[in-house]
């Protein structure tokens, strides 16, 4: 599937340390003919870490993407209303916004960007990076894998032996993921040559919808 034309929310949440994959995918989709709106979580566009200082990092994003980034719940409300968007993708997406995706929860920016562009019944696709995602957050992952119009990046354990419980997507498999989810189809395998939906649809009991 061809990207031009395509119009991308492309929402970024608080996992600094992998801010500079996630900007590269960004500059992929654009150079796939991809029209980005930038959309900030209120922790990435205000706190300042060893990856960057929080205006840098925006102004980089914004650059990228060509236009402003939206910054505030209000101005994130209209995405879903005037059909601002093809395909939303939140990359990076913390387990914290995760949580928040899978129990319908929008008290920031990024829950209601997404919640605003499902209203369209429209994919959306989460980079996931977590330090918890095999622990207290699988939960809200399994959650998600079982709800109509997510699709997740490709994850791998980054560190088994240091961090068990860790999952980072691939975030090189950005941009395929996204065309695969404007078809209606989850990019595979999902998790380590295995089908993560498919553990996900057995820890939730019931099977993903089609």
């Amino acid at each position: 599937m061809k990207l031009d034309g395509i119009r991308i929310g492309f929402a970024v949440t608080g996992s600094f340390c992998t801010f500079a994959k996630a900007f590269a995918q960004a500059q992929a989709l654009r150079d796939a003919g991809a029209e980005l709106i930038p959309i900030v979580s209120e922790h990435a566009a205000t706190i300042s870490t060893r990856f960057g200082t929080a205006q840098a990092n925006l102004e980089q994003l914004e650059s990228i993407c060509g236009r402003k980034a939206i910054l505030r719940i209000e101005d994130a409300e209209p995405i879903g209303p005037k059909g601002l968007t093809d395909v939303l993708a939140v990359v990076p997406c913390t387990s914290n916004t995760a949580a928040k995706l899978a129990l319908s929860i929008t008290d920031g920016v990024v829950p209601m960007a997404v919640k605003s562009h499902l209203r369209g019944g429209k994919p959306v696709v989460l980079a996931i990076a977590s330090n918890d995602a095999l622990a207290g957050s699988l939960k809200h992952l399994g959650a998600l894998a079982n709800m109509r119009h997510y699709y997740f990046v490709p994850l791998r354990q980054d560190d088994a032996e240091r961090k068990p419980t860790s999952l980072v997507a691939d975030f090189s498999r950005t941009v395929p993921t996204i065309e695969y989810a404007l078809d209606g189809r989850q990019l595979q395998p999902a998790l380590d040559g295995n089908s993560f939906l498919s553990a996900c649809a057995d820890l939730g009991g019931a099977p993903r919808p089609s």
